[in-house]
């Protein structure tokens, strides 16, 4: 088994090398242009029902076909237009050495946390009953959880410096909390599109 790692690490290696794209240092510029939360409520029915996604993804790969790479984005909600699902994640990449088109898988990690005006962590709401009486207090704030993700993208060049690629993200995060205890599934899926510059 050691063998054929060898023989395998020995072949990519050689191969990185010899590939002139890789020779070169690339920068990555792209943007969300879709997502999708799956988790349902207890109904069937969508547990944030998305509405639009800003953000932005930066790569830079180095000469050995390894990069490392900066996603920020949010995801609206459209029961609440003033809801985010903010996500922050750093990821390591690698291009596969392959000919025609730019083929990169990647792994990240970061933060991920709900904002609105009114759901910060710690925010407290007071209850009353029909009588206009205090009736208890409520945790509605939540809290910000972990994040993991892998990626890829496909990249087109289209003159020698320059390509296109679309990327798919596939984010997991099951551990934000709201009310300081209930924790929630906010995985979600991302696609995007940008460019890639060689130097």
């Amino acid at each position: 088994m050691k063998k054929i790692i060898l023989t395998v690490f020995a072949a990519t290696s050689l191969l990185l090398y010899s590939t002139p794209s890789f020779a070169l240092l690339s920068v990555s510029v792209g943007m969300p242009v879709g997502a999708t939360v799956p988790a349902k409520d207890p109904d069937g029915d969508p547990f944030w029902d998305v509405d639009g996604i800003s953000g932005y993804f930066i790569g830079v790969q180095l000469p050995f076909a390894v990069g490392l790479g900066v996603d920020s984005h949010k995801i609206g909600m459209k029961d609440a237009p003033k809801r985010k699902l903010a996500t922050d994640v750093y990821n390591i990449f690698y291009q596969l050495p392959i000919p025609v088109v730019n083929l990169i898988i990647g792994l990240g990690t970061g933060k991920q946390k709900v904002e609105c005006p009114t759901c910060a962590e710690g925010t407290k709401y007071d209850f009353t009953d029909n009588d206009g009486n205090y009736a208890g207090t409520e945790d509605v704030g939540f809290k910000a959880g972990s994040v993991t993700q892998w990626y890829t993208s496909i990249g087109i060049p289209i003159l020698p410096l320059f390509d296109i690629h679309l990327s798919y993200r596939s984010i997991t995060s099951k551990n934000i909390e709201y009310g300081g205890s209930t924790k929630i599934d906010y995985s979600s899926t991302v696609t995007g599109l940008g460019f890639a510059f060689n130097f």
